[in-house]
């Protein structure tokens, strides 16, 4: 079998094993066999899971070079994915948490969301496209992710992730394409499992399958039996390889074994022998057996099983260990160590209890950081985290009180690291400049105090002095500190801000901890509380209890129930059951809620809400989590107190934008028109889009304008330019002069603008209209027919330029039943392209627009403009339908 395909599993039986028992089984009768059968089928069909799991994780590292995989599997609410199986670095080292919301901004998350692969080749490009990643997991490092689905249907995503140094080339297509392949072969293979009865259930309480990378095995272990009375041995391939024999040359003889012994060695054999029959076993016996250069020691372990009658005493079962490694690290001055991939201590050898001062009894399972006070600084953990992730040697300097300094040096593989320590010297304070000294004459070369790095040795960009980063040497010993916070709690609290920090308005504070808080924690409710005049109004809720905490809607801050205290007191509130609640609380419990958790949300020592975690079951709070829960919702106060005062700004602003903007357009004969504004997504400023349609004696005014920037007082110069167009329009003047007087009143005002603006009037009967443009993009017309063109008039400088501008007219022609359509420059300009290109694909839609209404055109033209993200300008559109009886 090779190392790397699944493992057959043997599923345990506990209590009656009925299958070993039929006179049992056909008690039970036919209902007892039918369950049995049917949760033998559903173990089967588990297992199964877990095996395609593995061969595609597996698989995955093997195309791709990576050292790192991981499958991310949908959760059971859809709010999440969940880590389903991993292979390499532990999953603390990659994220922390094992529930990423859908929406987060990471690449597994995106790949999962959009179906599409995510290719990060290096830190460089993980930092430009995926920044809170960057901040989780500062380090030199690659990664692909692709999405796990059968057919249309998203199950997950897939993931690998490798060391990537300076020059470190990318993953080519063919690897990509396999590792695609790999994950929709396996996508496939869920499907068709969960067709079986397999369950998808991964929510907070999922352990992940956990693969142990490929190793070369450190110790050879060869698997003896010895018949003592007949001299009769049989030996595996490994014992022959290790005692120098071919399985084809061994005749299964003791004297051929103990011929490949040093010759004082032989006897030690035959006593190890008699010592078994009397004692029942042999513990580490030492053999010295040929070696190309000589001899070299192995270990005998072997006992005498138990037997009756004449076989009684006449086999040694056992082994032959062939540890010359250990044995020789364990002469080593140097401290030695072995650490897992999640940084737990494997190995010491005895200069590190001395270097240390700590027993190997008391490292083994444990991180150095938690056992060594000096050691506890987040900076060491980082270095094994980015030593680990990078897979990059590292070293570091460490301060043992009182005045002891030590080297470590940290070789990763996939498996774990490889630790080395050697006293050094305190670091040399940098000195400062020096006027230059006269030429000396050289030295022989000094041999360096410490052993901290030695040949070969390498420190990551990681360990390097940065922002948030403490220097290589640390300062000192940490002993009247307090004792910091754990790495991955530091870089929960670092994700959460960063994502806070793209929040603008409440609602996009309140959708970040409502993806961010929920799958960390495994809840299933959240609500939003904030105070207003005095009283608790909910805000936000995220759940399926609709009255979830529906109590607290309205409560003056003085009503003693839980959500208050947490606020006049400023403390957490965690209630891990609902038999925790006494008193009057008991009556508030929400029936199919388990447990809660209350952080109170407090800006500038001013308490501004609540927010409150649920969760269906009873939960219990690690002090982790209420020192993580904690921390975070300080960051949610300053962040929802932030996003306040900018909604309340926001409205402000865009109340006085929509005072000046038309409320109703005029109901005319023979005309219909209708109006859209739609305001720019990024950011609060306001623009100074406008539209207007104003009657005359003689027909009808179109008018759009567009003032330069985007401000207040861009509103205000919109508002005294729409209030002036309309004056001169009421007033009797022809098109050209209307805005050549418009022009004239925005030079008087020298507020710094610039403004277009495109005008026509419209004849009622006489199928025509007069139109002038001042720097303004042209109109469009769609004919009965249904087809649409760009009318390119003559046209006058933007308004504001010159106060003698002059604007000419021209005459449009309007078959009846025809549409025109003014706008603004934000429905058809796009960054980096062409804006004629964006003025002929509106010309298009509006072609071959299907609507039965002008306000489902007008829909149908913004449709593009409602979804995009970043769209920065504002949107004004006028749409007249030219139908005359």
């Amino acid at each position: 079998m090779s190392r790397h395909e699944p493992v057959e599993r043997a599923t345990p039986r506990v209590g009656n094993d009925t299958a070993t028992h039929p006179d049992t089984d056909a008690a039970a009768g036919p209902d007892r066999r039918a369950q049995a059968a049917g949760a033998g089928e559903a173990d089967g069909v588990a297992a199964e899971r877990e095996d395609a799991l593995v061969a595609a994780v597996v698989k995955a590292i093997g195309e791709t070079g990576a050292h790192a995989g991981s499958v991310f599997l949908r959760s059971r609410d859809g709010r999440s994915i969940v880590l389903a199986a991993t292979c390499g670095p532990a999953p603390s080292l990659l994220g922390g948490w094992r529930l990423i919301p859908v929406n987060s901004p990471i690449p597994v998350a995106a790949a999962y969301r959009s179906g599409r692969t995510v290719h990060l080749a290096d830190a460089g490009e993980t930092a430009r496209r995926y920044p809170q990643l960057a901040v989780a997991l500062p380090y030199a490092f690659g990664s692909a992710s692709v999405p796990v689905r059968a057919g249309q249907e998203s199950l997950g995503a897939l993931a690998v992730v490798w060391g990537a140094p300076a020059g470190r080339p990318r993953l080519s297509r063919t690897q990509l394409r396999r590792l695609r392949a790999i994950a929709n072969r396996l996508g496939t293979a869920l499907a068709d499992l969960r067709d079986r009865g397999a369950a998808f259930d991964y929510d907070a309480a999922t352990v992940p399958v956990e693969i142990t990378a490929a190793a070369t095995p450190a110790v050879r272990v060869g698997l003896f039996d010895w018949r003592l009375d007949t001299g009769a041995v049989v030996a595996d391939d490994e014992l022959c390889a290790i005692l120098g024999l071919t399985p084809d040359s061994f005749d299964g003889r003791a004297d051929t074994l103990a011929s490949r012994l040093h010759p004082g060695d032989r006897v030690s054999l035959r006593a190890a022998a008699r010592e078994a029959t009397a004692d029942g076993r042999v513990l580490a016996r030492r053999l010295r057996i040929r070696a190309a250069d000589g001899y070299r020691t192995v270990e005998l372990w072997g006992r005498v099983p138990e037997a009756r009658g004449e076989d009684a005493g006449t086999h040694l079962v056992g082994c032959v260990l062939d540890a010359a490694g250990a044995t020789a690290v364990e002469r080593l001055r140097d401290g030695l160590f072995s650490l897992a991939p999640d940084g737990c201590v494997v190995y010491g050898n005895r200069s590190l209890e001395h270097l240390l001062g700590v027993p190997i009894g008391e490292l083994l399972g444990r991180h150095l950081w938690d056992v060594l006070p000096w050691l506890s600084d987040p900076a060491y953990e980082d270095r094994h985290r980015a030593s680990m992730v990078s897979q990059q040697p590292t070293t570091f300097l460490a301060h043992r009180p009182p005045d002891r300094w030590l080297a470590f040096s940290l070789h990763p593989d996939a498996n774990g690291v490889t630790g080395r320590v050697v006293p050094s010297e305190p670091p040399q304070p940098l000195q400062p400049l020096q006027p230059p000294q006269p030429p000396q004459p050289p030295q022989p070369p000094q041999e360096a105090s410490g052993r901290g790095e030695g040949p070969g040795e390498s420190t990551t960009a990681s360990s390097a002095p940065g922002p948030g980063r403490p220097p290589p040497s640390a300062p000192g010993p940490p002993a009247d500190r307090a004792a910091p916070a754990r790495l991955g709690a530091i870089y929960q609290v670092l994700q959460l801000s960063s994502a806070l920090t793209e929040a603008v308005t409440t609602d996009e504070v309140c959708e970040v901890v409502s993806d961010q808080l929920l799958p960390a924690f495994g809840g299933q409710h959240l609500a939003v509380y904030v105070i207003d005049e005095g009283r608790l109004h909910l805000l936000f809720h995220s759940g399926y209890h609709d009255r979830f905490l529906h109590w607290l809607e309205g409560k003056p801050l003085d009503t003693p129930l839980p959500g208050m205290e947490t606020l006049t007191s400023g403390v957490p509130l965690f209630v891990e059951s609902q038999q925790e609640l006494t008193g009057g609380s008991q009556a508030l419990a929400v029936e199919g809620i388990g447990a809660w958790a209350y952080l109170p949300l407090v800006a500038s020592n001013r308490p501004v809400g609540t927010c409150v975690l649920g969760f269906d079951e009873i939960h219990h709070f690690t002090t982790g989590d209420r020192g993580i829960l904690t921390a975070l919702s300080g960051l949610i106060a300053q962040a929802l107190e932030r996003a306040r005062l900018y909604d309340e700004k926001s409205a402000l602003a865009h109340g006085l934008q929509n005072a000046l903007l038309p409320h109703r357009l005029p109901v005319l004969p023979d005309i219909r028109t209708t109006g859209r504004y739609l305001p720019g997504t990024s950011g609060m400023n306001i623009g100074g889009d406008w539209y207007d349609v104003i009657p005359t004696g003689g027909g009808v005014a179109l008018v759009v304008g567009d003032v330069e920037g985007h401000s207040v007082a861009a509103a205000g110069i919109m508002g005294q330019l729409r209030s002036a167009v309309r004056a001169f329009v009421t007033a009797g003047h022809s098109p050209g002069a209307v805005l050549a007087g418009t022009n004239r009143l925005l030079v008087d005002l020298d507020p710094g603008m610039l403004a277009s603006c495109c005008y026509l009037r419209i004849e009622p009967g006489s199928d025509r209209a007069h139109a002038v443009r001042a720097g303004h993009c042209p109109p469009l017309l769609r004919r009965p027919d249904g087809s649409a063109d760009v009318l390119e008039l003559a046209g006058g400088p933007l308004l504001g330029v010159d106060y003698g501008s002059t604007y000419p007219e021209s005459r449009v022609d309007l078959p009846r039943g025809s549409i025109l359509a003014l706008y603004t420059d934000g429905l058809v300009e796009e960054r980096g392209s062409d804006i004629d290109l964006g003025i002929d694909g509106l010309r298009a839609s509006l072609a071959h627009a299907a609507a039965g209404t002008l306000d489902e055109l007008a829909d149908q033209l913004l449709r593009k403009a409602r979804h995009s993200p970043h769209r920065s300008d504002d949107i004004a559109l006028l749409l007249t339908h030219y139908r005359p009886e």
